[in-house]
């Protein structure tokens, strides 16, 4: 089954437990299925009707026990390249840097600052990836005017995202640095999907909801009111993600096609 868009779920809906045990009407469950990849046994990929569009969806990135984030990347976007996927949304939960950010915040990034160590992520070599407009500004806008009619808090058409390996919180100097460095919110998803993304020529888009103020930022998070908006705000961010989707309507005026390029470094 061929399918253009992609659906990455990440913290932000976790709670919900997509598509298994919560469904909403507007969606049409089609099947589930795991691959072989050349990288491992694949995470569950669900096949959907969203509206009148197919789309695949993956759970929390692909990330399972047992299975290193690089590796689970890889799999995912080997699955994506093969499905023919040219559009992926994708979403998650982030740590405001920016000391004006208030939790139940949404943030559409649209740049990144790489902090992971995993630099060796890629599929092939076979080409040189421009970033200087990492995500699609076509997805960003379905997401934004979506995102406006459903979000609990306030929504940001741009930020600037720091991705680290976690799974542990940044220290107080880490974050005090993030800040300095130009960051608006840390996660740990964006990169390498940003990449791979670019890599298997799909465009690609996020939404980032605020769960906690990073260490040193405003005020300690609680681990009671972070379970909360995990909880509590799942169902405010699978509307925002499908909605999004639905009358997503692109025009590929965007250029994220032309950004990726041949290889000059190859061997003979």
């Amino acid at each position: 089954m061929k399918v253009e868009i992609a659906y990455i779920g990440g913290s932000s809906t976790l709670g919900l437990n997509f598509p298994e045990k919560f469904l909403p009407p507007d969606i049409k469950f089609l099947k589930a299925e795991s691959y072989e990849t050349p990288y491992g046994q694949s995470p569950k990929f669900y096949f959907m009707e969203i509206g009148s569009k197919k789309v695949v969806h993956v759970k929390m990135h692909g990330w399972r026990s047992g299975v290193s984030r690089r590796d689970a990347s890889l799999q995912v976007f080997w699955v994506f390249r093969n499905l023919g996927v040219s559009k992926i949304f994708s979403e998650g939960g982030v740590g405001a840097v920016n000391h004006l950010l208030d939790l139940r915040d949404v943030v559409i990034p649209t740049d990144y600052l790489d902090f992971t160590m995993r630099k060796d992520v890629h599929l092939t070599s076979d080409y040189l990836l421009v970033m200087r407009k990492p995500t699609c500004p076509e997805i960003n806008h379905a997401l934004y005017e979506s995102a406006k009619k459903h979000a609990k808090g306030r929504v940001f058409p741009r930020g600037v995202y720091a991705c680290t390996d976690g799974r542990h919180f940044e220290s107080v100097a880490e974050v005090y640095y993030f800040k300095n460095a130009g960051a608006d919110v840390i996660g740990q998803s964006m990169v390498p999907e940003v990449y791979l993304a670019r890599e298997i020529g799909a465009c690609y888009g996020r939404i980032d909801l605020v769960v906690n103020y990073a260490e040193g930022i405003v005020k300690d998070w609680e681990h009671k009111e972070l379970k909360d908006i995990y909880y509590n705000n799942a169902l405010t961010n699978l509307q925002i993600i499908t909605d999004a989707i639905i009358n997503f309507k692109p025009q590929d005026q965007c250029e994220c096609k032309d950004l990726r390029k041949e290889t000059l470094l190859k061997l003979e």
